[in-house]
């Protein structure tokens, strides 16, 4: 085919990312300097993502038979350069804000680097429409975040994460490639659309077409953290960094998940029968042994990581309903679920550092949190509504919306599932806030800085915070914006 203008200006926003990752890279070889780095990292992501405006307009376009650009793309797009963006503002606040010890024994600069090649993965993944796209995104994805989970190398549970993140995904991209090997077989297509096109002639899938999507499932369900693929996430979110724990939970989970609606919206039948019922059972499966295994954490990270598996065993619920609202549901509950893990997050962040041991992510370190940091504690309290579902905030929007996606395909038994998972999270959200209350033990090992509020890091924060809240009370902007993705989805 012959590369256009039009081509170019579509994939605007992952070349002004890859421009950006060249800058950084030739910055960092030329002059080590944190703040500097950060500086290009910032403004890099936030061109990247004013070129998505310019992006809308020559769109639905195919570019190459890799890649589609449509509104769906853009949306995605959009959401991952947004998280990506405030991890690396989190980033700089976790690794520059306090100065390293003389005998620190590792740089900065490249921490960055691996973030916006992660970013740049997740953008060829959820623009992509067909299995090689699939492929080279999840890896471009997946590599970096290697590295970035075992970036504080000298602690010993960042290490540890690092090698044990590497050795399970490589198992599900191997499940992913045999899925993709058996689909190609029985459809002579690796384009979603020639799978879609030879399922729906054959009116129900052959045996080797269910079992290569059932591979292909499982290796996503791996990068998904569903039951029973999940046994890395506790593990790998507590001994990951606080700012990459938070690109895993957000960014990296929704391209994926992005990938899984896109491929299924554009192969309807391969959501029937068999299929059908392995992913009602991993909803909830997952919606069950996520929360009661949050129930008992005294670690905040973990508690996030088994509540991440919940919140995706949620979201399957939408894909399996498959019809009317479910593109706009998982819009809404993705964007709200980003905006809450980035504040959940942000907070262990900003009361952690990697120079002095493990990150603070024991619940006791936070207990009487708000006798000395109030605000911060304001934005947690927030966050764990938020997370909750509990009305006013940005998460009653996307569990409502879930929820009346579920009634109307008629998914009782997960409407069930969903119903009795979230009155068990409501419990362990409230024993993090109630904590937080408490009166304060005399033993603390990290808090946050005296100025945390009026630094980069703490600015986002105030900001994500301001928004979850906001978007709770006046949710139509988001709306509106899911409703224009959902329509190229569903056309």
């Amino acid at each position: 085919m012959e590369f256009t203008t039009q081509h170019l200006i579509a994939l605007l926003p992952l070349l002004v990312t890859c421009a950006t990752i060249v800058v950084v890279m030739l910055g960092i070889a030329w002059k080590r300097h944190h703040s500097m780095t950060f500086v290009l990292s910032v403004g890099g992501l936030n061109l990247a993502l004013l070129a998505i405006l310019p992006a809308l307009k020559v769109q639905p376009l195919a570019v190459t038979s890799l890649l589609l650009i449509d509104n769906f793309a853009n949306f995605y797009i959009a959401l991952i350069l947004v998280a990506t963006l405030a991890c690396v503002t989190l980033a700089h606040a976790y690794l520059g804000e306090r100065q390293a010890d003389k005998g620190y024994p590792g740089n900065r600069e490249e921490l960055y680097l691996l973030i916006l090649l992660a970013a740049a993965g997740g953008i060829v993944l959820v623009s992509a429409q067909h299995l090689a796209g699939l492929f080279i995104g999840l890896e471009l994805l997946s590599v970096p975040v290697y590295g970035m989970v075992a970036y504080a190398f000298f602690n010993k549970r960042s290490l540890e994460a690092g090698i044990k993140y590497m050795v399970l995904s490589a198992a599900g991209s191997a499940f992913l490639l045999f899925g993709m090997a058996l689909l190609y077989a029985d459809a002579g297509s690796l384009s979603f659309s020639g799978i879609g096109a030879k399922l729906a002639a054959t009116g129900m899938p052959s045996l080797v077409a269910q079992l290569g999507l059932g591979m292909m499932l499982v290796g996503l369900a791996f990068k998904l953290s569903l039951v029973p693929f999940h046994l890395w996430t506790p593990d790998v979110y507590e001994g990951a960094p606080a700012p990459v724990a938070a690109f895993l939970a957000t960014a990296s989970k929704v391209a994926v998940f992005a990938v899984l609606l896109r491929l299924f919206q554009l192969s309807p039948v391969a959501n029937e029968g068999l299929l059908n019922l392995v992913l009602s059972a991993i909803a909830v499966a997952s919606i069950l042994v996520g929360n009661l295994l949050a129930l008992v954490q005294s670690n905040l990270k973990r508690l996030l990581g088994y509540s991440s598996i919940a919140h995706f065993g949620y979201l399957l619920i939408a894909v399996i309903a498959s019809k009317g609202l479910a593109v706009e549901a998982i819009g809404v509950y993705l964007a709200t679920y980003v905006l809450t893990s980035l504040g959940a997050f942000g907070v262990i962040t900003l009361m952690s550092t990697p120079y002095s041991g493990r990150d603070a992510d024991a619940l006791y370190e936070y207990r009487g949190l708000f006798w000395r940091r109030p605000y911060l504690t304001a934005v947690l309290t927030v966050m764990m509504l938020s997370l909750a579902g509990i009305p006013l905030t940005a998460g009653f929007i996307g569990k409502f919306y879930v929820i009346a996606v579920g009634v109307e395909s008629q998914q009782w038994w997960l409407l069930a599932a969903l119903v009795v998972g979230s009155a068990i999270g409501v419990f362990y959200y409230l024993r993090v806030m109630i904590s937080l209350f408490l009166v304060e033990p005399n033993l603390r090992r990290h808090d946050a800085p005296l100025h945390w509020a009026q630094r980069a890091g703490g600015i986002m924060l105030l900001f994500v915070a301001l928004l979850a809240f906001f978007l709770g009370v006046y949710p139509q902007p988001l709306l509106e914006l899911v409703q224009q993705a959902g329509l190229a989805v569903a056309g």
